[in-house]
C-alpha cells in the first residue's frame, strides 16, 4: 500500500482515524512510540517489510535528542580508541550507505583536522588509527564515499586554517566524516515511511498500555491538539515498539516497571558562531580532559561542542548553563588565535544522549551500543545507539517485533530492506543538481538559492519551485531570516507536518540557532504564513508568536545561570504550547 508522503494537517487526522480503528483498518501489526530518529527508522523498516505500521510522537518529529546532536554521521574515533571496533565498523558502513545510496541529498562529507601536539609517537599512533578507520569504511557493501586521510605539516595546517594556533602543534592529520541536518533526516525518514503506507501522528501522548493478561495489545493515547479534556484514544497493535529514548524508564513504569533497560541522560551542549569568526577550510577535532571538542563547518556558521555531563532534570527542555557555555569557549579558545566570547555566539542548543547505564562509570565512558528487549509479550523496547546507526536500530527492533508476531499470528515477515530504500528526495537529486543553473533561470531564483534548496530537499526541490511559481510572493526571503525562503515555511506546514511556530523556526529550519536574535525577528512573518495554511485567527497567531518569544527569553535566561538546577528552573517557566 502506498500513500502520499505529504504530512499536512489532513494527513495527521487521517492517520489518527486509521490507527484508532475509525478508518476501518482495525489492529496494526506494529505501533511505534516515539518520533525521534530511532522511532521513524523503525517505522520505515516495519512498513517496508509489509507490516501495517503506525507511529505516535508526543511533541514534534525529532523534537528531542534527534534535533540537538552534533549533526555528524560518523564512525566515532573515540569509540575506536575504546577498542569498540564492532560499533565503529557498523557506523562507518552506515555512513557509506547514507552518503552514497540512501540520503546523498542530505548527507555530505566534511573535512576535519586532528592536531598533533607531541613529537615522535603521536603521528604514527593517530595515523594508524585513521588508517584503520578508513580501512573499515572501505570494507562492506557500500562505497566509502569520502577521501582518505592524509598527513599535514605545520605549514600546511597554517594555510588551511589561518586562525588555528599552529605554534602549539607539530602538524595534523586531515580526515573526512559526514554531516547532516539531524532534524531534517528524521523528518525525511518519517515522510518516506508515510509514502510507503505508515500512519504518522504527532502531538499524541501515550498515557498507558492496553493489556490482555500479560500481553500488551496496544496503547491508550490522548490527542494533545484536541485539548486537555479530550477523550482517550485506544490504538490496538499486535506489537508496540517503544523508541522513546531518554523517556524509556517512564514507559517501562507504565508496564509496572517490567523491563531491564535503564537509560541515563547525558547532556551535550553546542554553540553556533558565524563562519567568519574562524578562518579555516576544515573543521577540528581536539581532545579534552572529558571527551572531544568538535568545531564543525555548518553552512555560514560553525557548530562547536560538546559537553558530556549527567542530567536528571527536565527531559523535554534540557538547559545549557553559563558554566556549559564557558567550558566550550575555554576549550575552543585554547586552539584559536582570536578568542571567541559570549557576544560571538549566535545560537546555543542542548540535547540529551540516551545512554544505557547500570555501571558506575561516567557518561563519557558509557558505550553507544544499543539494546533491544521484550519485557512483556507484545512490547519491544529499544534504547542506546547513535544517530548514524539509526537504520540498524530500526532493523533490530523490527526483528524483535517479527519474532513476537510469528509466535502469535500466522504472518510471513520478510527481512529488512531499508539498506536498499532511498529516502524521499534522493532519487532525482543528482539530476536536479546538474540542472541547477537551468532551474535558477526558470524560477527566477539565484543559483545559490537553488543550491540551498537542493541541500535541504534534494529531488523534492520541484515541490518548492512549483509552490513559488504558483505564488510568487513565496519566492522572497523570509523577513528576519533571509537564508530561507517564505515558501519553506508554507511547505513545512503543507508537506512536513509543522503545526506550531516552534516546529518551523527550530526544526524545519534552523533559524532559532542561526540568527543572533534566535528567530525573534522572523517569528511574526513565519506565523502569518503558517496562519494562512492552518486557519489561525489573529488571537491564535499572536499566541504562537508570544509563546515563541517567551521561549527564547527563557532559554537566554537559563544560559546566564551558573548551575544546571538554576538553568532548568529558568527554562521550564515556559512549557510547550501544547
Amino acid at each position: 500500500m502506498t500513500r502520499s508522503s505529504t504530512l499536512g494537517p489532513a494527513a495527521r487526522d487521517e492517520a489518527l482515524a486509521a490507527m484508532s480503528g475509525l478508518g476501518g483498518q482495525g489492529e496494526l501489526d506494529v505501533l511505534v512510540v516515539g518520533g525521534g530518529i530511532v522511532g521513524v527508522g523503525t517505522a520505515l523498516d516495519a512498513v517496508t517489510r509489509g507490516l501495517s505500521t503506525g507511529l505516535l510522537e508526543q511533541r514534534d518529529i525529532a523534537s528531542g535528542t534527534s534535533s540537538r546532536s552534533s549533526k555528524l554521521i560518523h564512525g566515532g574515533l573515540r569509540y575506536l580508541e575504546m577498542l569498540d571496533f564492532g560499533l565503529v565498523r557498523e557506523a562507518l558502513q552506515e555512513r557509506g550507505l547514507l552518503l552514497t545510496r540512501l540520503a546523498p541529498h542530505l548527507v555530505r562529507p566534511v573535512p576535519f583536522l586532528y592536531p598533533l601536539t607531541h613529537r615522535g609517537w603521536e603521528r604514527p599512533y593517530v595515523g594508524a588509527g585513521l588508517a584503520l578507520y578508513d580501512g573499515m569504511a572501505m570494507i562492506g557493501k557500500s562505497e566509502m564515499g569520502v577521501p582518505r586521510h592524509r598527513h599535514l605539516f605545520r605549514r600546511q595546517v597554517a594555510r588551511i586554517a589561518p586562525d588555528f594556533k599552529t605554534e602549539t602543534i607539530t602538524g595534523a592529520i586531515k580526515y573526512y566524516d559526514c554531516q547532516v541536518d539531524d532534524a531534517r533526516l528524521a523528518l525525511t525518514i518519517a515522510r518516506t515511511a508515510a509514502a510507503h503506507g505508515a500512519h504518522v501522528a504527532t502531538r499524541v501522548q501515550v498515557v498507558g498500555f492496553l493489556r490482555e493478561g500479560e500481553r500488551v495489545v496496544g496503547v491508550r493515547a490522548r490527542d494533545l491538539e484536541a485539548g486537555p479534556d479530550s477523550p482517550e484514544i485506544e490504538i490496538r497493535a499486535r506489537v508496540v515498539v517503544n523508541a522513546a529514548g531518554v523517556w524509556t524508564d517512564e514507559i517501562q513504569e507504565m508496564v509496572g516497571g517490567r523491563g531491564s533497560l535503564h537509560v541515563q541522560a547525558s547532556k551535550g551542549i553546542h554553540l553556533v558562531v558565524p563562519r567568519d569568526r574562524i578562518r579555516s577550510e576544515a573543521g577540528f577535532i581536539v581532545r579534552t580532559e572529558k571527551s572531544v571538542l568538535f568545531v564543525i563547518p555548518w553552512g555560514r556558521h560553525w557548530i562547536i561542542g560538546t559537553t558530556d555531563t549527567p542530567w536528571s532534570l527536565d527531559k523535554a527542555h534540557p538547559a545549557a548553563s553559563k558554566a556549559d557555555i564557558d567550558y566550550i569557549l575555554e576549550h575552543v579558545n585554547a586552539i584559536l588565535r582570536e578568542p571567541l566570547d559570549h557576544e560571538d555566539v549566535e545560537g546555543v542548543y542542548a540535547g540529551l544522549r540516551p545512554l544505557l547505564s547500570g555501571e558506575s562509570e561516567p557518561t563519557s565512558r558509557i558505550s553507544r551500543e544499543h539494546t533491544v528487549v521484550t519485557p512483556v509479550p507484545g512490547l519491544v523496547m529499544i534504547a542506546g545507539g547513535k544517530l548514524t546507526t539509526y537504520r540498524v536500530m530500526g532493523r533490530d527492533a523490527v526483528d524483535a517485533a517479527a519474532h513476537s508476531l510469528k509466535t502469535t499470528v500466522n504472518l510471513t515477515i520478510r527481512d529488512s530492506i531499508t539498506d536498499r530504500v532511498p529516502l524521499l528526495g534522493a532519487a532525482d537529486w543528482e539530476t536536479r543538481a546538474n540542472q541547477r543553473v537551468l532551474l535558477a533561470r526558470r524560477s527566477g531564483l539565484h543559483v545559490a538559492r537553488i543550491d540551498h534548496l537542493l541541500g535541504r530537499y534534494g529531488g523534492l526541490v520541484d515541490d518548492l519551485l512549483t509552490l513559488v511559481e504558483s505564488r510568487r510572493t513565496l519566492g522572497v526571503p523570509l523577513e528576519g531570516a533571509e537564508d530561507y525562503l517564505a515558501a519553506e515555511v508554507v511547505y513545512a506546514v503543507t508537506h512536513e507536518g509543522a503545526r506550531h511556530l516552534d516546529d518551523v523556526l527550530t526544526r524545519r529550519t534552523r533559524i532559532s540557532i542561526e540568527t543572533f536574535d534566535r528567530g525573534v525577528s522572523a517569528a511574526p512573518a513565519a506565523a502569518r504564513l503558517m496562519a494562512a495554511e492552518l486557519g489561525w485567527d489573529a488571537a491564535r497567531t499572536d499566541e504562537e508568536i508570544d509563546h515563541y518569544l517567551r521561549r527564547v527569553e527563557a532559554e537566554r535566561q537559563s544560559q546566564l545561570k551558573l548551575t544546571d538546577q538554576e538553568a532548568d528552573e529558568a527554562r521550564v517557566k515556559v512549557p510547550d504550547i501544547v
